[in-house]
């Protein structure tokens, strides 16, 4: 039986998020933080990782031990309801096995609950963000996630697959529900989001777009800290909230555009979305 929420008009849906702690505060856990709260939910921090690095670049990654990562989770999952899952970067191989094992323990009693993955497997610098293999580490998460949001490089990455549709097919073939690649590492003036859902597939073969759908945004000047992680947690914030899949997707990103637009600057580079 899942964990009462305490009573009172003030209770907040909880996220459950495992990720990496960024000193600059501009991704990783404290990211997530700030735009699960933007959504009105209540963020339940676990640490896969410490890091070295500023507002552009990554310079070194240690993952917390596995147990920790478990003790960290079974403290907050034994005595609070948990609405939705948020993955930033597991760390380490051993540590995506030891958050699978959490999932898994939390759906034999709330057996639809969402699990958003970000599957950051670098800086936007190209600085890696996890100890070996980052592909393989996320092999054991993928079959568990509702929602994965990869950018183009990392579609190819987990995909081997040059196209979106490919890429999608592949990526929900390994389990994955829902897969919204986002376009921020293209070109042009226009950035396109692609959601593929359950029955794109179909749609792929009867003369509809294979995309379930898509959204376009003005690509905005210069660069940002954090816009995937910010992106993901919105998503699982407005999952936890209730809302459906379309749109959670929908909400997250006018939430992460806003974010984007308005970002601020702490030093010359990449600026941090105002979350």
């Amino acid at each position: 039986m899942a964990p009462d929420v305490a009573p009172g008009p003030a209770a907040r849906p909880c996220v459950l998020v495992f990720a990496g702690m960024d000193p600059s505060g501009g991704a990783g856990i404290v990211a997530d933080a700030q735009a699960v709260a933007g959504q009105g939910a209540h963020a339940l921090c676990v640490v896969t990782a410490l890091t070295v690095q500023d507002n552009d670049r990554a310079y070194e990654v240690q993952p917390v031990e596995p147990a920790l990562v478990l003790r960290q989770a079974r403290a907050l999952t034994d005595k609070i309801a948990v609405a939705a899952v948020k993955i930033g970067i597991p760390g380490s191989a051993a540590n995506a096995l030891a958050i699978a094992r959490v999932i898994r323990a939390l759906r034999e009693r709330q057996p639809e609950l969402p699990v958003v993955l970000d599957p950051v497997l670098a800086s936007g610098h190209g600085d890696t963000l996890s100890r070996g293999d980052a592909v393989a580490a996320l092999a054991p998460l993928l079959p568990l996630v509702t929602v994965l949001t990869p950018n183009g490089p990392e579609a190819l990455a987990l995909s081997a697959h040059t196209t979106p549709n490919a890429q999608a097919r592949a990526l929900r073939a390994l389990g994955c529900r829902h897969v919204l690649i986002t376009g921020g590492h293209g070109d042009g003036d226009e950035i396109v989001n692609r959601w593929f859902g359950p029955g794109a597939e179909a749609g792929a073969g009867s003369g509809r777009p294979p995309a379930t759908q898509q959204w376009r945004w003005q690509r905005l000047d210069g660069g940002f800290h954090g816009s995937g992680c910010t992106l993901a947690s919105a998503i699982a914030g407005q999952l936890a909230l209730g809302m459906p899949t379309g749109c959670a997707l929908d909400q997250a990103q006018y939430y992460c555009n806003a974010a984007l637009r308005d970002a601020y600057g702490i030093a010359a580079g990449q600026r941090i979305p105002l979350r």
